[in-house]
């Protein structure tokens, strides 16, 4: 690999080397989010290794399989933290094989780095690029400042399949640990304050590998017609909004949930009249459907933590990555899901959920209650901290027979007091200012009409009953049955 990638005299060796870093059960954080990013060599080699282990794992967003699907193969995953979206890791959890511990996204650098996850032993990091006391993160940045910085020990996988030039798009800006915390020094949403290095104490790195892998992310399905129509709902939404909200007069900072719908809605933004004002994308995730955006200039730029992008998104950005850079900024996850900043620039986050109940409150983890999905990860720093929080999601499931507007969700994510406006293919619920029972009738008119004499029996049930909430647990739990 060339002498830009690597600098003279670090230790470089082979996967099966660096993984004897890895202590039988050691807390490892790795790097990666929106399954992009991630380490591809080193835990292979760990879950291949002839010996007993039994590790936590902690990464920041989705990895790859090279990281938990050979480890739960192997036997030797027992802890993970606190986001993941792989088959392999989802069925361990729900099977209790594997120990799951869900986390808001924004607090999860702090929460390792004071240790309140385990002792944080090893760092397994990919970069383009790695030198004495620094290295530049690949295609996500995530937590991987307060990764290297908590770790005892730190082994970095440079990546010649990722292009160097993806540190013009890095800024990244440690923060100190309160209480000694100054605010964030951003005052605007594309404003770099940072540099494009991740630096540590050299005495730190043990290990550096050298690797050629693609990540393994996304596969963006073709949008649905409720996807369609939740779009166009959404968009007839905003631009209501923008003609008598002031907050909106002159800039619209946007934000949109991991995956195909918010992809696609992403991709229907062009459908959106803005007209001479600013749109800027302030968020978690950087999607395929944001390169549409900015190539059309319906964006005039975008700062996320990961670029999320499916294999032909990461071609056509490396492809043109000095014209997309001047555009693009990638943060650690702790200042692009920060609330502060969420407030401050007044972000008008779309986020999706499993279902939602007629008193507001979002699922967005657990099938039926029980069986987890991947997490809650950033929705919660963006709903409770959105000028304008949204859920959209399509109002049926399996096929049309499951409805997602139900009496009461089974596990709830986001109370009623997180988010203000609820988007199905079937129209807006907009709650903001509505009572229990206002609530209820609005929520019930965005139902799949097939579901909606169900859901209104429900409600004259729950009116029975005295009480600010209407509510029967009897005839909710029916629901759940």
């Amino acid at each position: 690999m060339t002498g830009d990638r690597i600098a003279d005299g670090l230790p470089v060796v082979s996967a099966e080397a660096a993984a004897e870093h890895i202590g039988g059960d050691d807390t490892v954080l790795v790097s990666g989010f929106g399954g992009v990013g991630y380490p591809k060599r080193v835990l292979v080699a760990a879950a291949e290794a002839d010996r007993e282990m039994s590790l936590t794992v902690v990464s920041g967003g989705g990895v790859g399989g090279e990281v938990d699907d050979v480890l739960i193969e192997a036997g030797k995953l027992a802890r993970r933290y606190p986001f993941q979206t792989r088959r392999a890791s989802r069925e361990a959890i729900n099977e209790r094989r594997v120990e799951f511990h869900d986390r808001h996204i924004s607090r999860l650098g702090d929460e390792v780095r004071l240790g309140h996850l385990g002792h944080p032993d090893a760092a397994v990091i990919e970069a383009v690029a790695v030198g004495e006391d620094w290295l530049i993160p690949s295609t996500s940045i995530g937590h991987t400042p307060s990764f290297v910085a908590a770790a005892d020990r730190l082994i970095v996988e440079v990546n010649g399949a990722q292009p160097r030039a993806l540190e013009r798009v890095h800024d990244v800006y440690q923060r100190d640990l309160p209480p000694n915390r100054d605010p964030i020094p951003v005052s605007e949403p594309t404003e770099r304050v940072g540099s494009a290095r991740v630096e540590f104490d050299p005495e730190k790195l043990v290990a550096v590998v050298e690797t050629d892998r693609a990540d393994d992310p996304y596969e963006f399905r073709d949008p649905t017609e409720a996807d369609l129509a939740i779009a166009d709902e959404l968009g007839a939404f905003l631009e209501a909004e923008l003609e008598h909200d002031p907050t909106l007069a002159e800039a619209v900072h946007l934000q949109f949930g991991v995956g195909s719908l918010g992809n696609a809605l992403m991709g229907e933004l062009s459908g959106i009249d803005f007209g001479d004002r600013e749109v800027v994308y302030f968020g978690e995730v950087f999607q395929d459907g944001l390169l549409d955006a900015l190539d059309e200039g319906l964006l005039s730029g975008a700062s996320a933590t990961s670029l999320a992008l499916s294999l032909e998104g990461q071609e056509r950005l490396f492809e043109e990555i000095d014209r997309y850079a001047d555009d693009v900024v990638l943060r650690p996850a702790d200042v692009s899901n920060n609330p502060a900043l969420i407030e401050q620039f007044g972000v008008v986050g779309v986020n999706s959920a499993v279902d939602v109940d007629l008193y507001g409150n979002a699922n967005a983890t657990h099938i039926g209650g029980t069986r987890i999905v991947n997490g809650i990860g950033g929705g919660g720093d963006f709903n409770r901290n959105c000028r304008l929080g949204i859920i959209a999601l399509p109002s049926t499931a399996a096929g049309g027979d499951i409805s997602r507007i139900v009496p009461t969700v089974s596990h709830v994510d986001h109370t009623e007091h997180d988010h203000s406006v609820v988007v199905t293919e079937y129209g807006v619920a907009d709650l903001r200012g509505a009572s229990p029972a206002e609530r209820m009738d609005a929520l019930i008119q965005v139902a799949h009409p097939d579901f909606r004499e169900r859901l209104r029996a429900y409600r004259d049930r729950a009116f029975e009953r005295d009480g600010h909430v209407p509510f029967d647990a009897d005839a909710a739990n029916e629901w759940l049955d």
